[in-house]
């Protein structure tokens, strides 16, 4: 059997092109139908396939005769109308060995923008579940999904990957969980709606705060966002009216000049009876004005103060990696190992096939020579001569070969199988 996987995700798309790749769990099983008889209309047999999909990814899992990764992107390619060169550009496509390793980081949350993160092993576990309910798992992707299942166990509980971070983002929410007991009682705002803030906010949500909003000069990109993350969205104009209503404000624009001034924070502290608020600005040059650090009931940070929080467990975060890999390894070789030997899974059945029969002719002639009346000694010793006679014919036919090369090849096969003292 041939492995293969195709997929696309936040490290390699952009969120507008995830989008037209993205499908519901409900839409999962019809696709997987089209999917595998789109591919077997080309290999005369249907594949195993699987599809995992969220907000951050798209990847296909299949197996079948052989690999058929063109095939896969083409059909992929034509389901979000786009061009195939295009999708080629944003995705990446995996063989056999290599399928099983990211399948493993992925489960172990290695693959993550929040690494560590275990919301994706629950999703990878209702991928399989569908794409077994719809008939398109066999026994390789069963095999292959539920190693990653133990593989993301054996991580999850032999290391502390699930602890360490890594990203400032990251750490914004262990500074906020220092200053509020419950973040799920929290209210948050984020200003901006680019590459930092949608890692901000896949970071905070993950903590299922009390609300979201997204405040962003252009509606419709706050409202992607937002909607991603259950949220609402305002206008910037409405900010300095609204800032008293949350606690968490976490700030990244373009603009070249501070957005969130002094005045504007001393008049929603004011409104909140100085209930404190925590405010990460994370971007060059400074949303925020720095003299609002100052004031005694706001907790300020921007990139370099969350620099050195993340610098502070680069080495926890790299030793829980390393011991992830080194388990993701093993189980890889292992995946690999248990391919291989599916290879000869038809000889090995014939073998014992063969081997039965003459087991059963032996049998069947030692009851007859016993109903007889005779000695049962020799009966077990014609017995044991004839299983012993049948199981060496082959070898000693070769033996006897004309065939020089034959015989050598015999030879070797022989003292292999038979002549070794040590096992």
């Amino acid at each position: 059997m041939a492995v293969w996987a195709l997929g696309i995700n936040h490290t390699t798309a952009p969120v507008d092109l995830r989008g037209r790749f993205a499908f519901a769990l409900d839409q999962i099983a019809p696709t997987l139908n089209s999917l595998r008889s789109d591919i077997g209309n080309r290999l005369g047999r249907q594949p195993e396939a699987a599809i995992l999909s969220t907000c951050n990814r798209t990847e296909i899992y299949c197996a079948g005769t052989k690999h058929e990764i063109d095939s896969t992107v083409e059909w992929l390619a034509q389901s979000g109308q786009v061009q195939s060169g295009v999708l080629r550009e944003h995705s990446y496509m995996l063989q056999d060995a290599g399928v099983a390793r990211h399948a493993f980081r992925v489960a172990s949350g290695l693959d993550s923008m929040v690494l560590g993160e275990a919301q994706i092993l629950g999703q990878l576990k209702d991928a399989v579940r569908v794409a077994d309910e719809a008939g398109a798992l066999g026994t390789t992707l069963n095999q292959l999904f539920q190693r990653s299942f133990a593989v993301a166990k054996e991580v999850r509980t032999s290391t502390e990957i699930g602890a360490h971070s890594i990203s400032m983002s990251a750490a914004a929410v262990r500074l906020a969980g220092n200053l509020f007991e419950d973040l799920s009682q929290v209210k948050v705002l984020f200003v901006g709606a680019g590459e930092m803030i949608e890692l901000a906010a896949t970071h905070f949500a993950a903590r299922s705060p009390k609300a979201i909003a997204i405040a962003n000069r252009t509606l419709e990109r706050g409202e992607k966002l937002a909607s991603r993350f259950g949220g609402e969205v305002m206008r910037l104009a409405d900010l300095p009216a609204r800032l008293h209503e949350f606690d968490v404000i976490v700030s990244s624009t373009a603009s070249q000049l501070p957005i969130i001034g002094l005045g504007a924070v001393e008049r929603a502290l004011k409104a909140r009876k100085h209930r404190p608020m925590f405010m990460v600005d994370l971007a060059v040059p400074r949303d925020i004005e720095p003299e609002v650090k100052a004031l005694e009931d706001v907790y300020l940070y921007t990139v370099d103060d969350l620099a050195h929080v993340v610098q502070t467990g680069h080495a926890n975060r790299q030793a829980a990696v390393a011991q992830a890999e080194a388990i993701i390894d093993a189980g890889v070789q292992s995946f690999v190992h248990w391919m291989d030997q599916r290879h000869v899974v038809p000889l090995i059945k014939q073998l014992n096939n063969q081997a039965d029969e003459w087991r059963a002719l032996e049998l069947a002639r030692a009851r007859k020579q016993l109903a007889k009346g005779e000695d049962i000694d020799a009966v077990l010793e014609a017995l044991s001569r004839g299983l012993t006679q049948k199981m060496l014919h082959g070898a000693m036919a070769e033996l006897r070969a004309a065939d020089p090369e034959s015989r050598q090849r015999a030879s070797a096969a022989i003292e292999h199988f038979f002549l070794r003292k040590e096992r």
